[in-house]
């Protein structure tokens, strides 16, 4: 698949007919003040941003205008969830035979273009769905309720990570003010507490995010594979192997003799894929950098209080109760 130029212009231009388009029914949703844009908006019990690519906007054209197909492979997490280390591991599992490590995409192309998100699909001139590419590989930020209607009636393979609540708020803060206007200044992590704690966030509430994904998974396990980001990282290996088994890319004998699995973690790891987007910007003012700032686990520990973990912890184990759900 191969990676995607924004232009800018035609963008806003889509944007702004989609605004027109759906112009009626925004302006009666239930809206808070947002985190990088100025208002989130309520739709289907999920805040959705009021401007960008990833907007209420491109939301409904998504519900109406993307196209999908039985084979497509769909990637969902909810924003700071290990969007980016996702797509690459399933990028590379699916072309493997395609491309060789020394030239490998992944070593100069930012995964954000290389597995192209069904939300801003609908804004390009030439959408990739249009390609003919099979499996065609697709992420979204979308929650289980709002997907396309096809892509669950056609029964395609989707793939669901998700992470502690308590590093996500932390990245999510972190990512939030390196976008946020200099008129608006940055948020505290106070503020941004409060908000998530309320649910008011970009594809929010968490809980209930996770939670559609995962009854899902559990009434079709077959189809849609749950993921966390604290098991992808202490066992990397066998996920691995489990998602290639789970994508209809099994790793041969052969592969496993040659060490391809290995080459694959080692391509994907933080450390080449930071390396890889030091430079260079996604477009739309968004530098690679911003994709990568630790990829640890447990760095909520230096931002929050104990009363606030204490606070997120226990909402989480309500939410989350008989769900089987572990960081």
């Amino acid at each position: 698949m191969s990676s995607k130029t924004f232009d800018e212009d035609h963008i806003a231009n889509k944007l702004s007919l989609f605004f027109d388009r759906y112009k009626s029914k925004i302006i009666t949703f239930p809206k808070e003040k947002g985190w990088m844009t100025d208002e989130l908006y309520m739709y289907q019990g999920f805040w959705f941003q009021s401007a960008r690519m990833f907007s209420i906007m491109t939301v409904m054209a998504a519900q109406d205008d993307f196209k999908p197909h039985p084979s497509d492979i769909y990637l969902a997490t909810q924003p700071k969830c290990g969007t980016t280390w996702l797509k690459s591991l399933v990028f590379a599992i699916v072309n493997r035979n395609r491309y060789q490590n020394e030239n490998h995409p992944l070593l100069s192309t930012n995964p954000h273009k290389l597995v192209p998100n069904i939300e801003t699909e609908v804004v390009e001139k030439i959408p990739t769905y249009a390609e003919g590419h099979s499996p065609r590989l697709f992420f979204t930020h979308l929650p289980c309720i709002s997907l396309p209607p096809s892509i669950l009636d056609f029964g395609c393979r989707i793939v669901y990570m998700c992470r502690d609540p308590k590093d996500v708020l932390v990245s999510l803060f972190h990512f939030a003010n390196k976008l946020r206007g200099t008129s608006t200044g940055p948020m505290t992590v106070e503020e941004a507490f409060e908000k998530f704690t309320k649910g008011i966030t970009p594809h929010g509430p968490y809980w209930e995010h996770v939670k559609g994904y995962r009854k899902a998974s559990l009434e079709n396990p077959s189809k849609i594979l749950f993921l966390t980001y604290e098991n992808m990282k202490s066992d990397t290996e066998n996920n691995v192997k489990n998602l290639a088994d789970f994508l209809g890319y099994p790793f041969t004998e052969e592969e496993n003799s040659r060490g391809v699995m290995e080459e694959i973690v080692s391509l994907c790891s933080f450390e080449k894929l930071s390396a890889a987007n030091k430079h260079g910007d996604l477009g739309r003012g968004l530098p690679n950098s911003a994709f990568f700032r630790q990829g640890n686990v447990g760095d909520s520990i230096n931002y929050l209080t104990p009363e606030m973990i204490q606070i997120l912890d226990d909402i989480t184990n309500k939410e989350f109760h008989g769900l089987d759900i572990s960081f």
